[in-house]
């Protein structure tokens, strides 16, 4: 558990300094430069994400079971999750309504899919990950808020796009690479 929650923390606290350090970070990439800046900021990143995976894997390897989630509750959180997923493609689709109404989908994308695998999972190691990333994005959206954003367009096919993609993408990851990356498969479907 130690080197998961280390990586946990790191990675999620890397991703806080923004909120919770804002002028110290800026005087850090004012120090060190901006490509400076981002080169370490992503080293680091990848170094914290890689220690939070392998010791989440370490971690499932002596599951603790907390609670058992009944089975309505898979169901409302793979919805959750379909919709997660379009938040988050709608943070990279340009022009599509759902990212001119919300401002900042990914974090909102971030928060949905945390919340709905909580729903899911009763195990220790997936509470506390999941937990973690709610709690990050629940701060990390009332601090988005604050700051001004563009005013996009938005176009009806746009959007169409974004919604079809998020379904898609969200029902490949569901049916196949949710398996072969994770090692859960949410949705039992013959591997060929």
């Amino acid at each position: 558990m130690p080197w998961f929650l280390i990586g946990l923390l790191g990675f999620l606290g890397l991703h806080s300094l923004r909120i919770v350090a804002p002028a110290w970070r800026e005087a850090r990439i004012a120090a060190m430069g901006d490509k400076a800046w981002k080169g370490i900021y992503s080293l680091l990143s990848i170094a914290f994400f890689v220690l939070m995976i392998w010791g989440y894997g370490q971690m499932r390897q002596h599951p603790v079971l907390v609670w058992q989630p009944p089975l309505a509750l898979r169901h409302v959180g793979m919805l959750l999750v379909v919709i997660a997923f379009v938040l988050i493609v709608a943070a990279y689709v340009p022009n599509n309504a759902i990212r001119a109404r919300l401002g900042h989908p990914m974090i909102l994308g971030v928060k949905t899919w945390a919340f709905a695998h909580l729903l899911m999972s009763g195990w220790l190691h997936s509470m506390l990950l999941f937990g973690a990333f709610l709690l990050w994005a629940i701060f990390g959206y009332a601090d988005m808020r604050k700051r001004p954003r563009d005013v996009a367009k938005s176009s009806v096919a746009m959007t169409i796009v974004t919604v079809v993609a998020g379904i898609v993408f969200a029902a490949v990851f569901a049916m196949y690479l949710h398996g072969m990356l994770i090692g859960v498969k949410p949705i039992n479907m013959p591997m060929h």
